[in-house]
């Protein structure tokens, strides 16, 4: 595959992770973006949450679960791309994720999310999301922190 064609894959990818994170973003001025998150899945898509047993969940049923979340006790909810890895190989791709969140203004955590992303009639969409949280021993890599985004 050409770079160029790598690189605007990988642009494309950038883009959906952006979208994502900005759009499960919100304060009591600015509303979350639950359309943009559930659009960027596959039809049947699964999530992981870091909670374990792991147990996979609908992306429908994680919207609602942070819908009610967003209408009592997570009042704001800000997450921020700290650091970026994309690897395309032709119609499949993986992304991983350094994330800082904050809840209700004070309350800080850092993740890390890894994404299975399929391209099919020329769109990228999220096949996969699992993610766990950063922690004095399991800190994030430096790779997903440094604000860079690569391959």
């Amino acid at each position: 595959m050409p770079d160029s064609q790598s690189s605007s894959d990988r642009d494309a990818i950038r883009a959906i992770i952006v979208r994502q994170f900005a759009s499960l973003s919100w304060s009591e001025e600015h509303a979350p973006g639950w359309d943009d998150f559930t659009g960027d899945f596959l039809a049947g898509a699964s999530l992981f949450p870091a909670a374990r047993p792991a147990k996979p969940m609908a992306v429908g049923d994680f919207v609602d679960r942070m819908r009610r979340l967003s209408d009592t006790s997570l009042r704001t909810f800000d997450q921020a791309v700290l650091g970026l890895q994309i690897t395309v190989f032709g119609n499949i791709a993986i992304a991983a994720v350094g994330a800082e969140m904050t809840e209700n203004g004070d309350e800080t955590s850092r993740s890390v999310e890894m994404m299975l992303l399929v391209k099919s009639e020329g769109q990228w969409r999220i096949a996969a999301q699992a993610w766990d949280k950063a922690s004095a021993i399991n800190p994030l890599p430096d790779t997903l922190v440094s604000g860079a985004t690569s391959r």
